[in-house]
């Protein structure tokens, strides 16, 4: 089979890249197309995976609804060369636009409910929209439910081993405690309206748990001078290691947070809009505390996250709700796979076609 994936978000590499390497061993052509908007080129060069760059995006409305019809023409014509069989992306809708004028099978991934724009510009188009169980609306007969988390494309055992020697690069031990705390720019579109957490929160939250541990900051924009020096320093591939030998992670990242969570780590996630996935992670798991943006919530997620790092017990028992979680989930990426595979017939694989 001849496959297009579009990737729009440095996570959606993660969330593509044991397909490509399982796929592409057995004998199926893959082009990857890339947005280059922050580490995605990075993440695709450190993972050995060859793409083509369509740009970087744009911020503002407007701006947005331009890069779209320049996204649909440079797909258009890449797809008019490579002749796709399967477009494969996570929510945006570009690929379904072109699949659709194609006549091709467009397979979307989403877990984020409150995308509505990205819901109406590409559920008409796309063939099938595949999420979580717990998604929290249902996006009609296109809508397939599947027992996981994205995050487990990538780190489910199958693929994930934590390196310990990220701690070295950190200079904590395995027994110290420290915290990952995750700010966000909020400029992605289904981000309008949000403000996230206020600077003076922000200044609280590390100066209360740097009293009962080391205090890292992760953070995609630029950070006043005085937490500037709370910025975490490691490989930008091992951020992960560092989230699974963390004691927690605090801040306004979903996806970070649901990391941790299949990772064994809590966090204390703050977010007007929450996910379903996120919300299952709490009350099925316990493995993540979800907050609002108003200024009490605020106030009540660093008393949480205090008692959590408090909590000497905390990793063992974390560490108990994560194998919970992973027997009651899916292996996301063989579950990608199969729904692509599922196309085979139509389109037969690629060495039997040029011998046909």
């Amino acid at each position: 089979m001849r496959i297009l994936i579009d990737i729009n978000h440095p996570a959606h590499v993660h969330y593509f890249r044991n397909f490509y390497k399982i796929m592409t061993a057995e004998g199926h052509e893959i082009l990857v197309v890339s947005r280059n908007k922050e580490i995605e080129h990075r993440l695709l060069q450190l993972y050995g995976i060859p793409f083509v760059n369509r740009g970087k995006g744009q911020t503002g409305k407007f701006s947005k609804f331009f890069y779209l019809l320049y996204a649909d023409l440079k797909l258009l014509s890449l797809a008019y060369r490579f002749k796709p069989d399967v477009f494969l992306n996570f929510l945006h809708p570009y690929p379904s636009h072109v699949a659709r004028l194609l006549g091709k099978v467009s397979l979307v991934f989403s877990d984020t409910e409150h995308a509505k724009l990205h819901h109406k510009l590409t559920v008409p188009f796309a063939t099938k929209v595949l999420t979580p169980s717990c998604y929290r609306i249902d996006l009609g007969k296109k809508h397939i439910r599947f027992s996981g988390y994205m995050e487990l494309s990538y780190l489910h055992p199958n693929y994930f081993r934590p390196d310990p020697s990220v701690l070295s690069i950190l200079n904590v031990r395995e027994s110290d405690k420290f915290v990952i705390i995750r700010f966000v720019s909020w400029a992605a579109a289904h981000d309008f309206g949000h403000t996230g957490m206020t600077l003076e929160n922000k200044r609280n939250a590390v100066m209360e748990l740097s009293k009962h541990a080391k205090v890292f900051i992760s953070s995609e924009g630029k950070l006043p001078d005085d937490l500037e020096r709370f910025r975490i320093k490691i490989p930008f591939d091992k951020i992960h290691d560092a989230l699974y030998y963390s004691s927690l992670l605090f801040g306004e990242s979903a996806t970070m947070a649901s990391e941790a969570a299949v990772l064994g780590t809590p966090s204390v996630f703050i977010d007007n809009d929450g996910r379903g996935y996120t919300d299952e992670e709490e009350y099925k798991y316990r493995l993540v505390n979800n907050f609002t943006e108003r200024e009490e919530d605020q106030e009540r997620a660093l008393c949480t996250a205090s008692e959590i790092i408090q909590d000497n017990s905390g990793k063992e028992k974390h560490r108990k709700m994560r194998d919970a979680l992973l027997s009651n989930c899916i292996d996301t990426t063989r579950f990608m796979i199969d729904e692509v595979l599922k196309y085979e017939t139509i389109f037969p694989p690629v060495n039997n076609r040029l011998a046909s």
